[in-house]
């Protein structure tokens, strides 16, 4: 067993919310270690908990009970600005609806969480264009993302998360606005990123084939883990080889480009790009019986207590 510390450690984590007078249970004791270089898939029915644990885990919410522990720093004891600093410096986050900044080039949106560090202008162009490249789109760095299919606004958005080089990428949905061609090749550029740099990917799917190729599995329903199971490498589907190149174009026909860049059916805007940037996810809505969805069309609702917010966020103005 390896000495290397869990890059995220939850020990009998509950997290209840007040909804109208009443306690709803999102979380009941859920217990998991994620270390680095792990490839877990993340499934449930709607309702089961699993965007809730996802907020959890990305630090963007505390813990109503129980431990929860990420980069081996104990949440509970840390400030809201330390918090945005421990998301910016561990965790990556890539989304369903990419949240590009709409006016702003490919290196731009990749360089924008390398401002929260402090990083120099052209080192933050250096690094986003390196990572860019290594992603394949080294020829895109100028272009917006309305110039770009939503395969190439994925992985602009999947530079975007791994230019700070974290040591865990949570991906909600990150094939859900994609034909299969193109998220087949965006999930090969996952698990290729995951087994060359060691980072763990930590995948909420509500799609089955897109669960199996992870090396594990967590099954969850009504606020709690019902399965924890690692998946023989012999057991899980092989990579179909689509015929592309190397740089992973997506079909160029399958996919209508976003005149907003924000993905079909998304409400595009800065603060979609600042949210990917510096580790916020949209509101959710509230949990109903027992968990959340971020997937689940309608209003939003908001939660009772205090979601963290660091420098940049939405509502701060910057861009």
């Amino acid at each position: 067993m390896s000495d290397t510390p869990p890059a995220i450690e939850a020990v009998d984590v509950s997290r209840t919310y007040q909804l109208d007078g009443v306690s709803v249970e999102a979380l009941r004791g859920v217990s998991l270690t994620v270390q680095p270089g792990d490839y877990v898939a993340l499934v449930g029915p709607s309702g089961s908990g699993k965007s809730t644990l996802m907020h959890l885990l990305g630090g963007l919410d505390r813990p109503t009970g129980g431990r929860l522990v990420i980069g081996g720093r104990d949440v509970n004891a840390l400030t809201p600005p330390e918090m945005a600093a421990l998301r910016n410096e561990t965790i990556g986050f890539v989304f369903q609806a990419f949240h590009l900044l709409p006016r702003t080039s490919a290196v731009e949106n990749v360089a924008l969480p390398l401002v929260y560090r402090g990083v120099s202008a052209r080192q933050r162009r250096e690094r986003a264009a390196a990572m860019l490249g290594r992603v394949g789109l080294g020829h895109r760095l100028d272009h917006r993302p309305n110039q770009m299919s939503g395969g190439e606004q994925q992985r602009v958005a999947i530079a975007r998360a791994l230019v700070t080089e974290p040591t865990v990428l949570l991906a909600d949905e990150p094939t859900g606005n994609l034909d299969s061609v193109t998220g087949a090749a965006v999930l090969e550029l996952l698990e290729r990123l995951n087994a060359e740099s060691g980072v763990a990917l930590v995948m909420v799917t509500h799609d089955q084939e897109v669960a199996a190729r992870a090396a594990r599995r967590i099954t969850m329903r009504d606020g709690a883990v019902v399965a924890d199971s690692a998946t023989a490498p012999h057991d899980r589907p092989l990579s179909v080889d689509h015929g592309r190149p190397e740089t992973l174009v997506p079909a160029p026909s399958a996919e209508p480009r976003s005149v907003s860049g924000s993905g079909p059916g998304h409400p595009s805007g800065g603060s979609g790009g600042a949210a990917g940037a510096t580790g916020r996810l949209p509101r959710e809505p509230g949990p109903r019986g027992g968990g959340t969805d971020m997937r689940e069309p309608g209003p939003r609702r908001a939660e009772a207590g205090t979601r963290e917010v660091g420098p940049g966020e939405p509502g701060d103005g910057a861009a």
